[in-house]
């Protein structure tokens, strides 16, 4: 029996082999992750209902299981509202953070360094997030 809170059998097996600099995608409801699948990456289906489950719970559930030391969004238009990258900036602290233009942050998740595609129920716009693996620290690189 596992004790961490995310016990998707898929999910923990393609995380357990994703290295530092893996590149870990949650996506929203309308992302069409078929066309962005890449020559690593592995497909997760949690999009069962609108709504079920949401992006941020997938975040939190991952930052418990995986280091992460980057965040990749897509560009919002200047007219659109984007207030979940707010929310994520809050969630993951402090990481690097960038922000793409929509085709070549599509491009980036079509590159070999992807090797999961969480497919999430999330209907906010803009929802897509790129996580960069980062490495676990050893105990003696913590007390400095």
């Amino acid at each position: 029996m596992l004790k961490t809170p995310v016990i998707h059998p898929t999910i923990m097996e393609v995380l357990a082999r994703s290295g530092h600099f893996a590149q870990v995608v949650i996506a929203d409801g309308n992302l069409p992750v078929g066309a962005m699948t890449g020559p690593n990456s592995t497909t997760v289906h949690l999009n069962f209902r609108p709504g079920l489950l949401d992006a941020l719970t997938v975040l939190e559930g991952i930052l418990e299981v995986c280091p992460v030391q980057g965040a990749i969004v897509m560009e919002k238009p200047a007219e659109a509202s984007a207030e979940i990258h707010d929310a994520y900036k809050k969630i993951l602290g402090d990481v690097s953070w960038e922000s793409m233009e929509r085709w070549a942050f599509y491009d980036k998740i079509r590159e070999p360094a992807t090797t999961l595609i969480i497919q999430t129920g999330e209907q906010r716009r803009f929802a897509n997030l790129i996580l960069i693996v980062g490495v676990v620290k050893m105990a003696e690189e913590n007390n400095f």
